[in-house]
């Protein structure tokens, strides 16, 4: 293992005020707040308006408004959607069958409504408006839009996808929270939480307050003015997300250690260190922490934070994702391929492909990767093994697929098409592009998920896509280390290692005993101190607070930063360093 105390951050936060009371804290704290405001505003007919975000738990903020507030009206947004029936047949064509994918839906909140229940409760509303209304759930702001008080419920990725997984939630407009996890995940993924941020950037302006249910009976709310600060910070200064760690069939035990983790779990498998979408960021209001999801940021300040080049290729998204992948005493991924361009565009309504590459953070003696086909390997003789290694259970990789061994600091290229995958006894520093979830497993060494279910294999998609002439000639030539050096003087060596042309994203290395100086170029940077146990991210004009990193950690650094400077500092100091930093290419 690298290190042998950890001193990686699990929680690392944006400090917006020094002061608690700036956050509500709890029910009572909360209502309080509302009644406050409510005496601001003109008397009686008013309307509170709580929109909440897929994987919200409306009942409990029904019970809280309803115990403050015993005489108002109550309107539950989900009164006037369509009926479960129609809910599922109006997006199966998105939801799809498969076991896995399904179609970014196009589609927008209106389309979980039923217009004549909804126009309905519009009508009795402007002729029977009562002294005080309050309209709760997913799309309460579109069955009443003229709110005098709008608060924003929203949810964590990773927290919801934790209640899918002890069934205390449904998707949106159905009753399915006992339907296995990865379906309502899918279900989730391609239309509840699309449809749900379309809403929320129409609404990000106009709410008044923002609340977090991350932690059940636990609420906390801020102001829309320091939400906006907040997110006015991290658009223009280094930050890391909150990360997450799950295990998984073939996980490993490194980032236990590394990363300071649960001793008693099975193991870890993933961290997402940098996946905005998926990912939160913590306000820091004294001691208290406030969750929301990262995307709000990409939402809020797309241009401060990604670059007029990067926002105007990719719109309101953030493109470059790192995530860990440990099979350090653990086994090997599953042998898989990613779609091409044209492919995920057509199939799946994603924009461009999980194009990648694997950084090697650590490795053991007997660590390997599979990339690439043998030479001479015939198509049709490879499917066929692969169709029925699902009846046989055996399956030969080396036989076809490319197997190189790996060390510490190597930096394999994979761009998609290309069969892959890590192999046990490594600790790998995924840089890829952000689809998600577009993984053709081929074959997983015939073991089950960690839910005892054989784990789905898509090798009739993974046949349209792979290159078979990626053999061992071309990857040895264009994907394993293709480092070039670029420059090195006063203790600081940079160097390019990928990625390959195909791919969009550029990665430099620097290893670095002084300080290196770095420019955003007006594009997004994401960097992971790859070597070293602490730097000292800063900025020359003192545009920034000092932000300190560590081992491991990855780090965004908006494109409205500019210039800043990265030395060791603490144990660090005086020693090599290194960081790896990814950026989009500007073919300016």
């Amino acid at each position: 293992m690298e290190q042998k105390t950890s001193n990686y951050d699990k929680y690392p936060y944006i400090r917006v005020s020094d002061r608690a009371d700036d956050c509500f804290c709890g029910w009572q704290a909360i209502v309080d707040e509302i009644d406050r405001r409510r005496n601001e505003l003109p008397q009686s007919p008013q309307t509170i308006v709580v929109e909440c975000y897929q994987g919200v738990m409306e009942a409990e903020i029904v019970a809280a408004f309803t115990a403050k507030y015993s005489k108002a009206s109550l309107i539950l947004a989900s009164d006037a959607m369509k009926t479960e029936t129609e809910i599922n047949a109006f997006f199966h064509p998105d939801i799809t069958d498969d076991e896995l994918f399904g179609y970014m839906t196009r589609y927008s909140i209106d389309s979980f409504f039923d217009e004549k229940k909804t126009e309905k409760i519009r009508a009795n509303i402007r002729t029977n408006h009562p002294d005080l209304l309050i309209v709760i759930g997913t799309g309460a702001a579109f069955v009443c839009p003229d709110a005098d008080i709008l608060i924003y419920a929203d949810m964590a990725r990773w927290e919801i996808q934790q209640r899918f997984r002890r069934n205390e939630v449904s998707n949106i407009g159905v009753k399915n929270s006992e339907e296995r996890t990865a379906l309502q995940y899918k279900r989730a993924f391609f239309v509840d939480w699309r449809i749900c941020d379309r809403f929320k950037k129409k609404l990000m302006k106009k709410w008044d307050y923002v609340l977090d249910t991350n932690d059940i009976n636990n609420p906390k709310m801020i102001t829309r003015l320091l939400f906006e600060r907040g997110m006015k910070m991290a658009s223009t200064q280094p930050f890391r997300v909150v990360p997450f760690f799950d295990p998984g069939p073939w996980g490993g035990q490194w980032m236990k250690e590394v990363c300071d983790l649960d001793r008693e779990t099975v193991n870890f498998a993933w961290c997402f260190d940098c996946v905005p979408e998926e990912n939160s960021l913590l306000f820091g209001f004294g001691n208290l922490r406030f969750e929301l999801p990262a995307i709000n940021l990409v939402f809020m300040h797309p241009l401060e934070l990604l670059g007029v080049s990067v926002y105007g290729r990719f719109g309101d998204e953030f493109p470059v994702r790192f995530d860990f992948l440990d099979t350090m005493q653990g086994g090997n991924l599953s042998l898989q391929v990613h779609p091409l361009t044209e492919y995920i565009q057509e199939k799946f309504g994603m924009h461009y492909t999980q194009d990648e590459s694997y950084y090697i953070l650590d490795a053991a003696d007997d660590a390997a990767v599979y990339i690439g086909l043998k030479e001479g390997v015939e198509p049709e003789k490879m499917l066929l093994a692969l169709k029925e290694s699902r009846l046989s259970g055996q399956f030969d990789a080396e036989a076809y697929t490319g197997v190189y061994p790996v060390k510490k600091h190597d930096h394999i290229l994979i761009p998609g098409g290309t069969v892959h995958c890590s192999g046990k006894n490594s600790m790998v520093l995924e840089i890829s592009a952000t689809p998600y979830i577009f993984t053709f497993k081929l074959w997983d060494w015939g073991r089950l998920g960690l839910d005892g279910r054989p784990r789905p294999i898509n090798i009739e998609h993974g046949e349209q896509v792979i290159q078979w002439n990626r053999t061992e000639s071309w990857v040895r030539r264009e994907l394993v280390n293709r480092i070039e050096l670029i420059s090195e003087n006063d203790g600081v060596r940079e160097e390019r290692t990928g990625l390959h042309a195909q791919e969009f994203i550029e990665t430099r290395r620097h290893w670095f005993s002084s300080t290196v100086r770095h420019n955003t170029n007006g594009g997004v940077n994401v960097l992971n101190l790859v070597e070293g146990r602490e730097a000292l991210v800063e900025s020359p004009s003192n545009s920034f607070a000092p932000f300190t990193v560590h081992y491991a950690e990855t780090f965004i650094v908006p494109a409205a930063t500019g210039e800043y400077t990265i030395r060791p500092i603490g144990e660090s100091e005086g020693k090599q360093c290194a960081t790896i930093k990814a950026y989009i290419r500007n073919n300016d």
